[in-house]
């Protein structure tokens, strides 16, 4: 009996423990999942964005690129899925978007400036970058130097911004101050209404303005509005915090792994202290010496695979884009190629389209002599350099680059070493000897920076004849209707 009833015992607490295990796991199967869960799910993060030079956009070859654009992608890639950017021109409606989630957007990216008044909206992570307000004017008007000069002035902001959001609180105490916050603009558009004069000022963010300065010329900084401000992504208030962990934890990572460092480098290190003088000249040249070759060097480029704008670039950081110019070392023409150059290529150096494609020719040898290893676009860059140096100059700086720490296969670690090239206590152990280090960095800077703007400016025109033949098909349609109107009125004889 007694061990009976033991074993009635026991199967009853067996048979509880299953009846328990069994809603457990009902439990559990019927959790709903989170927003990590499901996103890994779907393979997709839809990430709302801005298109532009600080944020993403095509290169030359029809893909995605850009600063946000590479740190979105390593995110997306550390979670495994896709990624998926939408296109808001309108700050104010993005932000809504995220808020309301109905069109399942999981962040926004898009060099967002972390405000007091967002973090009401929005919560972000930790920064990945810092910029200031500036405040733009055009040379030869009054320069402002302080928010009271700013007072009854036209001044100009993108609608939404966090410069609309600072005047209105420099307004408490400046009641004079008025600004306009204009709508579905972004920052080159601001500028070259500063720079045609449609406003006295403008306020846009620091790194912006770096990279468009080079188009519009006649423009300049006359103060800072704030002092550095961190910008950082955005996410949606929710009780689920699984996705912004996850990105806060990314986040933190890229700061300390180098990746943002990285990327950095790679979309703003090209960014040159080009002063007001060399930017005017450019983009006088641009307009009157550049229609000249644009062709000839689309075809070159496209006939070895280069983009037209890096050979555009290189030539005019060569020649200003002068076909007879001639340096005091001999070198000549559109590319400055030397006479030994020329005659192994088989060009005329001294005539354009001849140098374009030589100049062209001469570039792939170099570059093809980099170690494949080296990726893109270091690649490219270290390729400029010897174009500039000499490859053997350019070896001996990757050499001494990895003997002090560095690495020999980025262009940042031996763009640092290659003015040590010029210093006896380092050339008398290279191979090649002395070189003069620091002008192979300045002349790849310029071309990146050069490149960048003429990439940029092509954009512009494009998105230009592409506005301009919708609104003549517009007006087409508006007047052809208006003709049917007419002619179903027209009494009949």
């Amino acid at each position: 009996m007694i061990m009976k009833s033991r074993i009635v015992r026991y199967s009853l607490r067996l048979a509880k423990g299953l009846v328990l295990a069994g809603c457990a796991s009902l439990i559990v199967a019927s959790k709903t999942p989170d927003t990590l869960e499901q996103i890994k799910a779907s393979g997709k993060l839809i990430v709302l964005s801005q298109n532009g030079p600080t944020t993403y956009y095509e290169d030359a070859d029809g893909r995605h690129t850009g600063f946000e654009y590479g740190m979105l992608s390593a995110f997306a890639e550390e979670l495994g899925v896709q990624l998926e950017i939408r296109d808001v021109h309108d700050l104010d409606e993005m932000f809504k978007r995220l808020r309301e989630t109905t069109e399942g957007a999981h962040l926004a990216a898009a060099g967002l400036t972390v405000t007091p008044e967002r973090r009401e909206q929005v919560r972000f992570t930790p920064s990945y970058f810092e910029i200031r307000q500036q405040v733009i004017y055009k040379i030869g008007e009054d320069r402002p130097r302080k928010v009271s000069d700013l007072e009854g002035k036209k001044v100009a902001v993108i609608a939404g911004s966090a410069h609309a959001e600072e005047l209105r609180k420099l307004a408490q105490r400046h009641t004079d101050l008025e600004w306009e916050e204009i709508s579905d603009v972004d920052a080159t558009e601001l500028l070259e209404m500063v720079n045609d004069g449609s406003y006295q000022y403008a306020i846009v963010d620091s790194n912006a303005y770096a990279v468009h300065r080079g188009l519009y010329p006649n423009t300049a900084i006359a103060f800072n509005l704030t002092q550095f401000q961190p910008v950082a992504w955005a996410f949606p208030h929710s009780d689920d915090d699984s996705l912004y962990r996850a990105a806060r934890r990314f986040m933190l990572r890229a700061n300390t792994s180098g990746l943002v460092a990285q990327l950095r480098e790679e979309f703003f290190g090209h960014i040159s202290k080009l002063n007001a003088g060399g930017a005017q000249a450019f983009a006088k040249s641009t307009r009157e010496r550049l229609p000249q070759w644009r062709e000839a060097m689309q075809k070159v480029a496209e006939k070895y695979d280069l983009d037209w704008h890096l050979l555009a670039a290189l030539s005019y950081q060569e020649s200003h884009w002068n076909p007879r110019a001639k340096s005091p070392t001999g070198v000549r023409g559109l590319m400055m190629l030397t006479l030994d150059t020329a005659r192994e290529l088989g060009v005329n150096r001294l005539n354009p389209e001849q140098a374009i494609d030589g100049g062209a020719r001469y570039f792939i040898k170099v570059r093809d002599k980099i170690p494949e290893r080296i990726r893109e676009p270091d690649r490219t860059w270290m390729a400029l350099a010897a174009y500039n140096v000499g490859y053997g100059h350019l070896e001996d700086a990757r050499i001494l680059t990895e003997k002090l720490g560095g690495n020999p296969d980025r262009w940042a670690d031996v763009r640092e070493h290659l003015p040590l090239l010029a210093k006896r206590q380092y050339y008398k152990h290279t191979k090649h000897g002395y070189a003069r280090g620091w002008e192979p960095v300045t002349y790849v800077q310029n071309i990146r920076h050069y490149q960048a703007l003429l990439t940029w400016s092509s954009r512009i025109e494009e998105q230009r004849l592409a506005a301009a033949a919708k609104e003549a098909a517009r007006e087409l349609a508006d007047n052809t209707a208006v003709d049917m109107e007419a002619a179903a009125a027209a009494p009949a004889f």
